[in-house]
């Protein structure tokens, strides 16, 4: 093998193993099941002050994380304000968190789609890394006491919403 062709394959070995290892460190990072999930104070998105998951003390919160150039994300959406309208009240809510994004393409997003639903304003990303994200969308059912029960890293659509997020929820129409 030449210098040169050496030289390459160390090059991408290189690149790999720190691909590799960053994938590794975030995975690590974030909430885990059973743990308390972040709550830092956000914009809210519609510009009417500041939210956080801590207000939501006391009912099961579904995080929803997402961006509005993200396809799966587009998906979804239907099925989150569905479920948030079959189940939303005062034990339940859906919780948009729009992450990595433009305040003025997010508000577009929720306006387009409908979405009545709380919308918080994670422009920089941290708490999504707070969280542990890989990506956009991903998902998280909060407990009443502020502990993760659930995670879906990826986007849900509606039977998946009613299969293993709705068997936690208490009788929520109220």
């Amino acid at each position: 093998m030449s210098i040169r062709s050496s030289i390459a394959v160390l090059a991408v070995l290189a690149a790999v193993g720190l691909l590799t290892y960053g994938l590794l460190s975030k995975g690590s990072s974030g909430v885990s099941l059973g743990e308390v999930a972040p709550a830092p104070t956000m914009p809210d998105l519609g510009g009417g002050g500041e939210g956080s998951l801590a207000a939501y003390r006391g009912r099961w919160v579904l995080v929803n994380f997402w961006a509005s150039w993200c396809v799966p994300c587009r998906q979804e959406a239907p099925a989150l304000e569905r479920f948030q309208h079959q189940h939303g009240g005062r034990d339940f809510t859906v919780l948009g968190i729009d992450t990595r994004d433009l305040s003025g393409d997010g508000k577009d997003f929720v306006e387009k789609y409908g979405l009545r639903y709380p919308q918080l304003r994670d422009g920089n990303g941290d708490t999504a890394h707070d969280f542990g994200t890989t990506g956009v969308p991903e998902n998280f059912l909060i407990d009443p006491q502020g502990k993760l029960r659930w995670l879906l890293r990826g986007p849900v659509d509606g039977q998946y919403l009613r299969e293993a997020v709705a068997p936690y929820l208490p009788d929520t129409r109220s």
